[in-house]
């Protein structure tokens, strides 16, 4: 899509990812230059009339209410629930009084784990901790706002814990100030204000007196269990609203003189606008006009169904500049990747030459279509744009960059947008672009009324920016005892994150980031690859390849690939060695207790029969950002069809603020990774996906899925990020399961056979 030049008054001005690509000499600089920086940032909140702003996460009203500021985009994962709930526990709070509101893009918000997944690279890993630290003040100081990758509870918890303890503090010293006592006597549950005697306080009675306080030096946290939310199965704080539906999505936005608008992009790669059939539309009852950009054309009619209709009649037809992106053209040049001079070894231990040398070794090689993120609900966003600047009105996981696209697109400085950060209809990283906003804030400037711009589902699928396709070739030596004692990965794929990033925070079109993505190996495109296992000697090898499709942000990411290579080799390898499957795993694991833990939960929990021919079992394993988990199906073959009976998965994912909602995102990550592995991986022909209509994607329903069982290690690690975790499982396991039940093993994805 055209975009306007990026003003100077831009939030990235002067630092970009370029900068911190470049060199040490250069970081060393940009070191020494941020350290003079100042890094004071005042909490940017609105308060009503009856509000005390206590901190950067927290307001409290004079009625009592705890109002928990939240700057993760809530995709139906709990996230407005569980970092609330870790601000109540420790202040003291009544749940029944939270109530939860969306953060203004701020430094004080800026998601810095993320950013440090996302940017590391050779050089900011060469200075260690001085290099996270680069990254981290670029995040802050760039307002990085992301939600992503399971990284809310991990990068927020510490700070929601902070934020209620300074405000527990705070109405300590005021409601001692009143009864002439210290304040280190007083207490606060069920939010009620103690002396630790008979003497009780609301907490709204004092928070206009409490903002007057000064906070210690060293704020403590509550003791005990007494009274604690924290590890309670607490409801969620959406669900009323999602349940009576006054719960607003990007679709329920309604403003005065509002008007509705559909569009069209074209095939998938460098496609321009080339005609249409003005006529034809105008003939379509509610149609109001027709908005041409060179990539996109827009119909704008009195109600959604009127301006696509609009659309359909007047046939938009785009010229594509290059060749059209095709599944075979795509495996080409993946296994074309392999005999390039780009390859580049990203991990290492032990030396495999003298191992592979003369060496009976096992080879497989497979591979991976894209996925698709098929969320529920397609792009959508509403624009007002006047004189005086912009809104906008959507879902999106990088709201910083979403406003900076769009005050880019409009040729607005970034301060005359003001984005409305909504709850998605789910998301899976497809919520991380932003071409819908800005989109729909060029429709409304076109003709002057606020519009709500919806993408039909047919444009979702065709536009999706899916997950990496991939090939691999494995290979590996077992000893004489069964052990492995060489293991080498070769992956051949494009990097989607690298993609994703110099689309949403470079502005380069998909097709131009597709082929900037192709220019270097990163570890990004091989998450997932290193085994946890203890091998002596191993080695992962990327190859890079722009295979023409523009990929994006997906749950699990190149863990969705990386896993199912190498779950699905450590199982070739046990029935090559005789040994059965899980015991293979578990005796390389003496170093990972807690992976060993989840293997032996899960083949206990789902009366594991050793994958025995005929049993239709198969288990996998992984590890990820300091979770754990494994995963055990039952499945079979009933005619061409997939059945899977059971699934059966065990998770350590250290200690769960809410139980409960880890339990959600476990189940509903189980299901991602089941559609993934049977429909949502598509083929493409022509510059379209071969299957654009969700009834034919073989994705599974309801009646294709037997039992559903998680069993949660109690653990008192620090919590962890779930989200992501057992989906990259799900496929590995049925293709080993699939092996037990037909004797054949299944190397590529979507499986064979899929419901």
């Amino acid at each position: 899509m055209a975009r306007a030049p990026r003003k100077q008054s831009d939030r990235n001005r002067g630092l970009s990812r370029r900068t911190l690509l470049v060199g040490g000499g250069a970081a060393a600089g940009l070191l020494i230059a941020w350290g003079v920086w100042p890094r004071s940032y005042a909490p940017n909140l609105n308060a009503g009339p009856a509000e005390t702003i206590v901190n950067a996460f927290l307001k409290i009203d004079r009625s009592g209410q705890i109002i928990v500021i939240v700057p993760q985009t809530e995709m139906g994962q709990g996230v407005t629930t569980v970092l609330p709930q870790i601000l109540a526990d420790e202040l003291g709070a009544d749940w029944r009084t939270v109530a939860v509101q969306s953060a203004p893009i701020s430094p004080l918000y800026a998601n810095d784990l993320l950013a440090r997944q996302w940017l590391a690279n050779d050089w900011t890993r060469m200075l260690g901790d001085a290099g996270d630290w680069a990254i981290g003040q670029y995040a802050t100081r760039s307002a990085l706002m992301l939600t992503g990758g399971g990284t809310s509870v991990p990068m927020f918890h510490d700070a929601y814990r902070d934020a209620g303890a300074a405000a527990r503090v705070l109405l300590c010293k005021a409601a001692a100030a009143r009864w002439g006592v210290a304040w280190e006597s007083c207490d606060i549950q069920e939010g009620l204000i103690s002396d630790g005697g008979q003497r009780r306080m609301k907490i709204g009675d004092v928070i206009d007196d409490a903002a007057r306080h000064v906070l210690p030096p060293i704020r403590p946290y509550r003791q005990g269990q007494d009274g604690r939310l924290s590890g309670q199965d607490l409801p969620r704080l959406d669900t009323p609203s999602k349940i009576d539906g006054s719960h607003n999505f990007a679709a329920d936005i309604r403003l005065p003189d509002m008007v509705f608008a559909s569009v069209r992009q074209g095939p998938i790669g460098d496609a321009v606008l080339a005609g249409l059939n003005d006529r034809a539309a105008g003939g379509v009852t509610g149609f109001l006009k027709l908005v041409k950009q060179e990539r996109w054309v827009a119909a704008v009619a009195s109600n959604w169904w009127a301006a696509n209709k609009a659309l359909d009649l007047a046939d938009p037809i785009f010229t594509l500049r290059g060749a059209p992106v095709s599944s075979n053209a795509i495996d080409d040049t993946l296994e074309a990747a392999f005999a390039g001079s780009s390859g580049r070894r990203l991990y290492a231990q032990g030396d495999l030459g003298p191992i592979f040398e003369g060496a009976t070794i096992l080879a497989s090689e497979y591979q991976v279509d894209a996925g698709l993120h098929l969320a529920l609900e397609p792009p959508c966003a509403t624009a007002r744009v006047t004189d005086d600047g912009a809104e906008i009105w959507m879902a999106t996981q990088a709201p910083g960059l979403a406003r900076d696209a769009i005050a880019d697109a409009l040729g607005l400085p970034g301060e005359a947008v003001t984005l409305y950060p909504l709850h998605a209809g789910g998301s899976f990283g497809r919520a991380m672009d932003w071409d819908v906003g800005v989109q729909a804030a060029l429709i409304a400037r076109d003709v002057g009324r606020p519009v709500q711009l919806q993408w039909s589902r047919l444009e979702d699928v065709i536009q999706d920016r899916p997950s990496a396709p991939a090939h691999a070739r494995m290979a590996a030596k077992l000893g004489r005892n069964g052990a492995i004692e060489g293991w080498l990965a070769k992956v051949a794929a494009p990097c989607a994150l690298t993609q994703t990033w110099s689309r949403i925070a470079d502005g380069a079109l998909p097709h131009v980031a597709a082929q900037q993505a192709a220019d270097a190996s990163t570890r990004l495109a091989v998450a997932g690859m290193a085994p946890p296992y203890a091998i002596p000697n191993w080695a992962v090898d990327h190859y890079p390849a722009n295979v023409g499709l523009p990929l994006g942000f997906m749950r699990g990411n190149a863990h969705m690939h990386g896993t199912f290579f190498t779950e699905s080799f450590i199982d070739e390898l046990a029935h090559l060695a005789n040994i059965e499957a899980m015991s293979f795993r578990i005796q390389m694991l003496g170093g990972n207790p807690r992976l060993a833990h989840c293997l032996s939960t899960a083949a206990a929990l789902g009366g594991w029969q050793g994958g025995i021919a005929g049993s239709g079992q198969g288990i996998a394993a992984h590890m990820l950002d300091g979770a754990y988990a494994a995963v055990m199906v039952e499945a079979g073959m009933e005619g061409d069809r997939l059945a899977v009976g059971r699934i059966i998965c065990a998770v350590d994912a250290g200690d769960q603020v809410n139980p409960d909602i880890a339990r959600q995102q476990i189940e509903g990550g189980l299901i991602f990774g089941l559609a993934y592995a049977t429909g949502a991986s598509v083929r493409y022909a022509g510059g379209l996906p071969t299957r654009a209509i969700l009834g034919r994607m073989n994705l599974p329903l309801l009646a294709d899925i037997g039992e559903v069982s998680v069993g949660m290690i109690r653990s008192t690690a620090d919590p962890a990020g779930v989200t992501d975790l057992v989906a990259p499982l799900v496929a590995p396991a049925i293709a080993n399961a699939l092996y037990s039940w037909t004797g054949q093993r299944i190397r590529s994805l979507p499986l064979v056979g899929s419901p």
